[in-house]
């Protein structure tokens, strides 16, 4: 009897535990992953210290993977909806995207929004709401670099520029919503 319970509590023990960090093979996954950043001029490196300093922002992105039948991520597409505040009025938005590195560094741009100074977008009163952009076109080895992003969003950063901030007006770190 005595080995019986302690091999019933080795077995609660075991099934107890975190689990697998990876799903049960079989387990369908998502074709849509969201990423939310919160935008803030003081995230740029360097820091934004002019008067574009109190400018901040939330981005929403969403990235729609195509996967084989494996579940592989063969590619993928991303859209784009942010808003800016704090901005003196007449700033102008003109590029947007998101960079591969970590907090703190700058990396260079692995998603674009599609945006460019020819279609920037003129905060008049400093501040604009649901700005939307879709990079509907899947780039060259976006299969790789969207499991790259699932796997470590905080190693992402999504950015906006400006004329007078042209390496980067607001940035903010991806985290994935569940």
């Amino acid at each position: 009897m005595k080995r019986y319970v302690m091999a019933v509590c080795a077995l609660l023990a075991v099934s107890c535990g975190d689990g697998p960090t990876t799903p049960a093979p079989g387990t369908p996954q998502p074709n849509t992953i969201n990423f939310t950043a919160a935008l803030s001029a003081a995230n740029e490196v360097p820091p934004v210290t002019n008067a574009e300093s109190s400018a901040r922002g939330a981005a929403r992105i969403q990235m729609n993977v195509t996967r084989d039948a494996a579940g592989a991520i063969t590619a993928a597409t991303w859209n784009f909806v942010f808003d800016v505040t704090g901005f003196p009025a007449g700033s102008s938005i003109i590029l947007t995207h998101i960079h591969e590195a970590a907090p703190g560094v700058n990396g260079g741009v692995v998603v674009n929004s599609g945006l460019s100074a020819a279609t920037g977008v003129i905060l008049v009163s400093g501040a604009q709401s649901n700005l939307t952009y879709n990079n509907l076109a899947p780039q060259s080895g976006s299969g790789p670099l969207a499991q790259r992003m699932i796997d470590n969003p905080n190693g992402f950063y999504f950015n906006s520029h400006t004329p007078l901030n042209p390496g980067g007006a607001v940035r903010g770190p991806l985290v994935r919503v569940p």
